[in-house]
C-alpha cells in the first residue's frame, strides 16, 4: 500500500462492503454501513468498550501515538478542537488535576480550551492516553469523529478489529 491513507480507505472499504473478521463473543448489534455510520447511530457506551478493548499501549505505542494526535488534531477544526480540550479538561478535572496545574505541567500556552493551539490540545490529548488511558477512550467514544484523522496504517487497522466487532453480525 503506497500510504497510510490509502490503506485505511481499503480497509473502511473492506468493512463498509461487510469484509470481516469474526471476533470471538462479538456483541449481536444493527447493522452499520461504514465507519461514520458506526460514529453516529452507536451509543457512546458502546464506543467505550469497543475503544477500551482497542485502544491499549500493547497495541499502540504512546510513541506511535504521539504523531498521530498531533497530525488528527491539526487537522480538526477549531471549534472541534475546543470540544476536545475542554472533554479532558473536564475528565481530569475530575481525577483532581486543574486546567491550570495541566498548564504548568505540560507547558500549555493556556488553560482556556478556548484558545488553545493544536499543539496544546495534542499535548494534552498525549498526556490523558499516557497517565489516563481510560480518560483518553472516554474522550474518542464521546468524540468518534476524531479517529478518521488518524492515519497510521496500526491505527486504522486497530479501529479495523474494532469496526469488525460491529460489523460481524452483516452477513
Amino acid at each position: 500500500m503506497a500510504t497510510s491513507d490509502e490503506y485505511k480507505r481499503e480497509i473502511m472499504g473492506d468493512l463498509a462492503r461487510g469484509d470481516r473478521e469474526v471476533m470471538p463473543n462479538a456483541p449481536q448489534t444493527d447493522d452499520y454501513q461504514s465507519f461514520d455510520d458506526f460514529a453516529q447511530r452507536s451509543t457512546k457506551e458502546e464506543r467505550q468498550r469497543l475503544f477500551g478493548e482497542s485502544l491499549q499501549h500493547d497495541r499502540i505505542s504512546p510513541a506511535q501515538m504521539e504523531p498521530e494526535l498531533q497530525k488528527a488534531i491539526a487537522q480538526i477544526k477549531p471549534d472541534e478542537r475546543d470540544d476536545v480540550a475542554q472533554e479532558f479538561f473536564k475528565e481530569l478535572k475530575k481525577r483532581g488535576l486543574s486546567d491550570r496545574d495541566l498548564e504548568k505541567q505540560l507547558t500549555l500556552s493556556t488553560h482556556n480550551a478556548k484558545k488553545m493551539s493544536a499543539d496544546d490540545v495534542s499535548k494534552l490529548a498525549s498526556f490523558a492516553y499516557h497517565a489516563h488511558p481510560d480518560i483518553f477512550r472516554d474522550v474518542l467514544a464521546d468524540k468518534p469523529w476524531m479517529m478518521k484523522f488518524l492515519s497510521n496504517p496500526l491505527v486504522a487497522a486497530i479501529l479495523g478489529i474494532a469496526a469488525a466487532k460491529w460489523l460481524s453480525n452483516r452477513k
